[in-house]
Formats: C-alpha cells, structure tokens, sequence
C-alpha cells in the first residue's frame, strides 16, 4: 500500500554530484522515519542516511561530511544530496521508511549510482 519511488540517479564523475529524491504515497508521511540505504555490488545493504520524523539526523562514517538528508513533509519526499562522490559510492541506492507505530518497514525498487571517470 504504501509506496516508495527513486529517482536521480546516474553516471557522474569522481568529484561530481548528485541529489537523490524518494517519493512517499501514503498520508502519514510526516511521522515515518526515513532512510537510505546502499548496495554495492557483491556487498550487502548498508544505511547511508536517516532522519527521524523529528528532523535527527544520522550518516554513516564513509559519508559524514560529504552527504545531506532531507525532508519535505509538504511534497511527501526525502532526499540525499551527495556531493565529493568517489568510486566507493557506487550502488543501488534504495530509499526506506519506517512506521514505528506498526515497527514495518518500507522499501523502494532502488536507483543506481555509478561513479566513473
């Protein structure tokens, strides 16, 4: 029912940028946690980035300083800028939310980011 799309992604070179958006289809967007998460290829899912429905922030280490979570709760979406990309960043990018009430998660299909010279 509820429904998470990605979108953003694509080739961009060592140094480059990118913003990555998710789409939320569910009326109490407001209070889900949200996060992104990554999947490199040959590796396991990692978090990247979360925010709370209170606006807390959280990043990985291999991020700090580099990426930004965000959040409209008017347009019902989440982002993540992520600036100073080297090839390590390379992955399926999937976007998550968390209804606490109900302890489920939410996942989307996930869209690729591939850093490349």
């Amino acid at each position: 029912q509820v429904q998470l799309v990605e979108s953003g992604g694509g080739l961009v070179q060592p140094g480059g940028s990118l913003r990555l958006s998710c789409a939320v289809s569910s009326s109490i967007f407001s209070i889900y946690d949200m996060g992104w998460y990554r999947q490199p290829p040959g590796k396991e899912r990692e978090l990247v980035a979360a925010i709370t429905s209170g606006g807390s922030t959280n990043y990985a280490d291999s991020v700090k300083g580099r990426f930004t979570i965000s959040r409209d709760n008017a347009k019902k979406a989440v982002y993540l800028q992520m600036n100073s990309l080297n090839t390590e960043d390379t992955a399926v990018y999937y976007c998550n939310a968390r209804y606490r009430l109900l302890s489920r998660h939410y996942w989307g299909q996930g869209t690729q980011v591939t850093v490349s010279s």
